[in-house]
């Protein structure tokens, strides 16, 4: 249904928390279109995610090994995924820190906001 949505059935080491979570939000997105959360849709949305992430970890538990890994490499284990989110995390502690310290400072990119709550729900 969705290429975004990789195979997390017999990764070594197992599939984390956040790859299954990353995977059941992308499959909520899919399904409901909603692609930036608003206050009308952020709790449903969020219980989705949690209800489907919870599946998938008992079902990954619960199913028998691969008998060969997956072809695919998960997002989260990419190399250049890991580096654009390292980026993230560290643009939002720098702008964090200049409202602790009442530094000057732009909100030039609201969509930055929404990016960086997405990389910190997906640690």
């Amino acid at each position: 249904m969705c290429r975004n949505i990789t195979t997390l059935r017999g990764l070594e080491p197992p599939a984390t928390t956040e790859e299954i979570e990353a995977a059941a939000r992308q499959y909520v997105r899919k399904v409901t279109g909603v692609q930036s959360l608003s206050d009308s849709t952020r709790e449903p949305f969020e219980a989705a995610v949690a209800e489907i992430a919870a599946i998938t970890a008992r079902l990954l538990d619960e199913l028998p090994a691969r008998r060969q890994p997956p072809t695919t490499v998960p997002p989260l284990r990419r190399p250049e995924v890991q580096a654009r989110i390292a980026a993230r995390i560290a643009a939002r502690e720098e702008h964090e820190r200049a409202h602790e310290l009442g530094l000057p400072h732009t909100h030039e990119d609201d969509d930055l906001h929404d990016d960086l709550d997405e990389v910190a729900a997906a640690r």
